[in-house]
Order: C-alpha cells, then structure tokens, then sequence
C-alpha cells in the first residue's frame, strides 16, 4: 500500500464494467431461454454469458492487482475499499431476502390461505375446493405434476459439513498471513477452493437427480420454483467465490499480500463467509423443516 497521504487515487477509464454488464446481459437472456424451454439458443447465450463474466472477472482483478502492486492506494483508499465492500454484503443480504420472503409468504400465508385458513375461506370454496393447505405444494392445479423433495440429510448435509469446513480453513488461512506463516496460508487457501468447487459438483449432482429421478424442476409450482431460485442463487455465488478465492490463491502463490496489507484477502474471506451463512438459511428453511 502508498503511503502518500495526499490525493486520493482516481483510477484511469476502464473496459471492464461494460464488459461485465453484456456478460450479465447474456446470462439473464440465457436463463430466461432456458426456462421458457427455447431450444440451445438459452444454454449458448447462458454458456457465453458465463465465459465473458469469468474474462471479466479475470481481467478487472488484474487491473486492480496491478494499482495495488504499483502503489497507488494510500490508507483512504483502502478505507473506501473497506466501506464498499460492506455495503455489497448487506446488498447481496437484502437479494437474498426476498427471496427468502417469497418462501416465507408462500408456505406461512399463501398456501394455507388457499386451503381455506383465516380469510381464504371464500376463495377455497369457490375457486379450489378440496385444495389441502400442506407443504411441499406445487399449487391447486398439481402445476409440473406430482414429485418428490430432496431429504436435508443426503448431499445437503454434506454440503453444510464442506461450507462449514470451508469456513474453518479460510479463518486458519487468515491468521496464517497475520503471522507471516506462507505455506500454512496457501495450504489453507488451496483447502477452500477445493472444498468449494466440491461443493459445486455435488449441487450439480443434486440438480440432475432432481430433474431426472424426482420430478422437481422449476415448473414445479411454488416449490420448485423458490426452490431453484434460492439453491440456484446460491450456487451462482459459491461460483463467484470460488473463482475469487482462486485468484487470490494464486497471488499468495506468487508472494503478493503481508501480514499488514491484505485487504482482497479479507474481503474475499468476508464473501465467503456471507455465502456461508446464506446456505445454514437455506439448508433448514428449504430442506429440514
């Protein structure tokens, strides 16, 4: 880090915040394609989308690694770096909300008010009679048919045990760069990335035999729908974390940060914490209770 304690650094004008916008673009346009059920033209635009996200990625880091490495952040940048990073989380903590909400409005009040509780008692007689207030529901109209839930202690489970380890070895990493300690650092680095991408083969797994043995798919009424969506999120996080976390596994490899200097790590370290967090939600609103 600069120790000029003057102006405050303005960096110069960069490709990569268009370059991440088309690649979301993509991805939205993909994922939409994909649900509707349009063919390959959903998983290329998704696929392309993906892959200009991960250049993106890739190439703003290198940027910013590149100024932080040159010196150009003093002590007031780093503490804007600091504040950034902490209204991110608590945006992302608010995404997640909602969605956790639409669960919560859905299962709590929408489907009991349908079957006929409290002031659904008019609606349930005249619009759904013999529609039964319980949960997992596809609906009224048995919407994507009959299916089958995910038990909370097959993969789930693990995945909470491999989240939580996860968290363990980037904290054990983190004091291990507080101390100077360079091979425990990347042994612990090297832990979490691969506990994370572990974590991602076994919700691809889980995925596939959701759809090809159980029936559930996001056209499974509320259920599959919240489902999906909040798993689904959740994953795409784990993904971003995980390339990050790759990255800076890399500049730790290559002797970049210090005991006193190490602000990407930290704010690495608090995503993926967040994300950590987020799935102890999901693993006992979504799959336990």
């Amino acid at each position: 880090m600069s120790q000029t304690q003057g102006a405050y650094y303005v960096p110069h004008g960069s490709p990569w915040p268009i370059v991440g916008s088309v690649s979301l673009t993509l991805i939205v346009l993909g994922g939409v394609n994909l649900i509707q059920s349009k063919g390959d033209s959903g998983l290329i635009l998704f696929g392309l989308g993906a892959i200009v996200l991960t250049v993106m990625l890739f190439g703003w880091f290198g940027a910013v690694i590149n100024e932080s490495i040159a010196g150009s952040y003093n002590e007031q940048v780093d503490r804007s770096f600091r504040i950034s990073m902490a209204w991110f989380i608590f945006s992302e903590v608010m995404f997640f909300a909602a969605f956790f909400g639409t669960l919560f409005y859905a299962r709590v009040l929408s489907v009991p008010w349908l079957g006929g509780e409290g002031d659904g008692a008019w609606t349930n007689a005249l619009l759904w009679p013999g529609f039964e207030s319980i949960w997992p529901s596809n609906g009224p109209e048995n919407v994507g048919g009959a299916f089958d839930t995910i038990g909370a202690w097959g993969i789930p489970a693990i995945n909470t045990a491999i989240l939580l380890t996860s968290g363990v070895t980037i904290t054990w990493a983190h004091h291990a760069l507080k101390a100077d300690k360079r091979l425990q650092l990347i042994v612990g680095l090297a832990a979490t990335v691969a506990l994370g991408f572990y974590f991602l083969y076994l919700q691809v797994a889980e995925y596939i035999h959701a759809y090809q043995d159980l029936n559930l798919t996001l056209n499974s009424g509320i259920f599959g729908s919240t489902f999906f969506m909040l798993t689904g999120f959740h994953g795409f996080h784990v993904t971003l974390g995980a390339l990050m976390l790759t990255i800076i596994l890399l500049r730790c490899i290559r002797g970049h940060f210090s005991s006193n200097d190490h602000f990407a790590f930290e704010a690495v370290a608090w995503y993926w914490h967040f994300v950590d967090v987020v799935w102890l939600g999901l693993f006992v609103v979504v799959y336990w209770i």
